[in-house]
């Protein structure tokens, strides 16, 4: 992992804030971490968080307050790995359908490196036909879908069988690239 350029995508789900454990292992492998938030994820963690642990600025929206351009184009060429974890249903759909009107989805249709993802949904929403088919869309698409303990990356499951993403697991899955 030393030496990758890992492009983090987080999103609106309940597990976003596992994902700042994410970040500091990446970076303790030696990873160089660029986080890329959904409007809906800065509901779920701040990026204050996020940046001071990647110690990148966190970006959100294609402009900064002062007017500097993100550039998706140029992320999408800066990045070893798009690592999408949390992945909501709602951004799963836009990716699976070619919706970009964020940052973080313009970045993935701009990728040209492998893409991954980690589920984080209710078990109902998971199981939701438009769901696999967006799943299966994206697969088709070549994104890996990565799946902790056996199970898909559920966020709010209060079932006792499902447990929630292991931060641990995506990042052990996260060395494939």
């Amino acid at each position: 992992m030393s030496g990758k350029r890992i492009l983090l995508g987080v999103c609106g789900s309940i597990a976003a804030y596992k994902s700042a454990t994410l970040v500091r292992l990446l970076l303790k492998e030696g990873a160089d971490v660029q986080v890329v938030m959904t409007e809906d994820a800065t509901t779920l963690i701040t990026p204050l968080t996020l940046s001071t642990l990647s110690k990148r600025p966190v970006l959100k929206d294609f402009a900064t307050p002062d007017g500097q351009w993100n550039n998706h184009v140029s992320l999408a060429e800066w990045a070893d790995l798009l690592l999408i974890a949390p992945v909501s249903a709602n951004t799963l759909a836009k990716m699976a359908n070619g919706f970009c009107d964020n940052l973080l989805t313009t970045t993935y249709l701009s990728a040209k490196c492998p893409v991954a993802v980690a589920p984080a949904m209710d078990l109902d929403m998971w199981h939701h036909h438009s769901t696999q088919r967006n799943i299966e869309q994206a697969k088709q698409d070549g994104v890996t879908v990565i799946h902790t303990t056996g199970r898909q990356y559920i966020s709010c499951d209060s079932r006792p069988h499902h447990r929630a993403h292991r931060s641990c697991q995506v990042y052990q899955q996260s060395f494939l690239w």
